[in-house]
């Protein structure tokens, strides 16, 4: 057997326990009854360390040194570089680390479940301290394998190719115009009319009405359901995804949103290679571009006219007791597109969603580089909200910095992903909407013109090309913020 087939047939046994590791971790986010959590966290740190054991095998060195002198075709050549790099970021940790840090990671999402609910900073911080110092740790034994600072180093892990530097870059440039846009339009829509959603919207009519608009957007039931949990994700595997949203009876609009939002990660899945599974270049390119089909199917098709239209005849049939002109495309349209200043980042809109994610890049990176400590966060989130959005967390640990999940598990690098998809969403759609009449498409109900632009130049590519190939074959051009800016122009001035 060639050591490249030797290769391929290993990583697809890593990929069979990550599909068992995948479906656990989404059972406990969902399912599983909190007096599981302790046994489910030894479980899924015992397979974590499996995995990587799996991965870190001696003979891996010497089949990665033969494959690279066999003959190989170009898309075999492309397959090598993903499953040599994986092995490389997992050959640099040491198990322990990798079992230390999976075992405080689910103590402290655990515990955060309730301790947000009651605003417990300090009950967190004890959870939390160590997490940050396991990250902090792995963020040193990668800096020094690969000659990067901490924080680019664990960058890697979800945008490989990115650095700190280009990221400061493009969210200082966006710094510099957004909150004066953000002003504008708060002006201009304090003009506007609107009526908002009142009374209850039963759970059960929400989850119906979510349904129907996942079929609207060809999602396949036979490979993936939609669930409830704290924090809405997609989950699982191409095979068996799985979705999450939450609901609040108060309203029906941020479940539905989040699921048209995750069923965009969902299709993404749904799509990629299924001649390459099992192999690292059969998986998503980066955290940008999976966010980045979140975010073209809620923001860019999403909260567009055409689409707020089929919104609009659905939930006016799955809420018949409510007044109908809530539902009326022109008043869910304003509802959809409403800029205000507030506190929570998974609920903010499209315009002020960027600053959340800059201030939460800008921690994170000083604080994996070592250069503010875990419990100087609290205060500098409370700076930069008022410096960005003119509020203040100050003692509002919930609504501050103990909102996301992301850091209780010690994903750090991972926020910049968000405003990076948002971009590259923007950019995707201007591309398409060249040989694509996406309005026209919208407005028919049958999505496939788009999703078969979007199959052919993103999700059928997996990994076989770095970030910057992928997206300058699809739209010709390299990461071009110019798209998104002018994007927001267009649809909020």
């Amino acid at each position: 057997m060639s050591a490249f087939k030797s290769l391929k047939d290993h990583f697809q046994t890593i990929d069979n326990f990550a599909h068992l590791h995948a479906i656990c971790g989404w059972d406990a986010a969902a399912m599983m009854p909190s007096g599981g959590n302790e046994a489910r966290s030894r479980a899924m740190a015992e397979l974590s360390v499996h995995v990587h054991s799996l991965k870190t095998q001696p003979q891996l060195a010497e089949w990665f040194d033969k494959a690279s002198d066999e003959s190989l075709s170009v898309d075999e050549v492309a397959q090598l570089r993903e499953m040599k790099r994986n092995w490389q970021m997992s050959n640099i940790i040491p198990k322990e680390l990798v079992e230390a840090s999976s075992l405080a990671g689910s103590k402290c999402e655990h515990a955060w479940r309730t301790q947000r609910t009651n605003n417990d900073w300090q009950g967190f911080a004890k959870n939390w301290q160590p997490v940050v110092a396991l990250s902090q740790e792995e963020a040193q034994i990668r800096a020094q394998a690969t000659g990067l600072s901490p924080y680019d180093a664990m960058l890697g892990i979800y945008e490989p190719g990115t650095s700190s530097e280009a990221l400061t870059h493009t969210f200082d440039n966006v710094k510099q115009w957004l909150p004066n846009l953000i002003d504008q339009v708060i002006e201009k829509q304090s003009k506007e009319s609107i009526i908002l959603p009142s009374g209850t919207f039963d759970t059960s009519k929400q989850k119906a009405l979510g349904l129907e608009i996942m079929k609207l957007l060809q999602f396949d039931f036979t490979h993936g359901r939609l669930d409830e949990s704290v924090h809405p994700f997609c989950g699982g595997v191409p095979t068996d995804v799985r979705l999450t949203t939450r609901y609040d009876e108060n309203e029906f609009m941020q479940s539905l949103m989040g699921i048209v939002h995750e069923t965009g990660h969902a299709r993404y899945e749904q799509g990629l290679p299924k001649a390459l599974a099992g192999n690292p270049s059969g998986t998503a390119r980066s955290m940008g571009i999976h966010e980045s089909q979140s975010l073209f199917f809620e923001m860019q098709m999403g909260r567009s006219a055409p689409f707020i239209h089929h919104l609009s005849q659905s939930a006016a049939k799955h809420f018949p007791e409510h007044d109908a002109q809530l539902f009326e495309s022109s008043n869910l349209n304003k509802l959809y597109t409403r800029v205000k200043k507030d506190f929570i980042r998974v609920d903010a809109d499209e315009l002020t969603y960027p600053a959340h994610v800059i201030l939460r890049f800008e921690i994170e990176r000083d604080l994996i580089n070592g250069n503010i400590s875990y419990q100087d966060v609290p205060e500098l989130w409370d700076s930069k909200m008022q410096s960005y959005l003119g509020l203040s967390t100050a003692g509002n640990f919930k609504n501050g910095c103990m909102q996301d999940i992301h850091w209780t598990d010690g994903s750090f690098g991972y926020f910049p992903s968000y405003t990076l998809g948002a971009m590259y969403a923007a950019q995707f759609m201007a591309a398409m909407k060249k040989t694509v009449d996406v309005d026209a498409v919208l407005r028919s109900g049958e999505l496939t013109p788009i999703f078969d632009w979007l199959s052919s130049n993103i999700w059928s590519k997996g990994s076989l090309l770095t970030t910057d190939e992928l997206v300058k074959q699809a739209t010709g051009e390299t990461l071009n913020a110019e798209h998104f800016k002018q994007h927001l122009m267009n649809r909020y001035l």
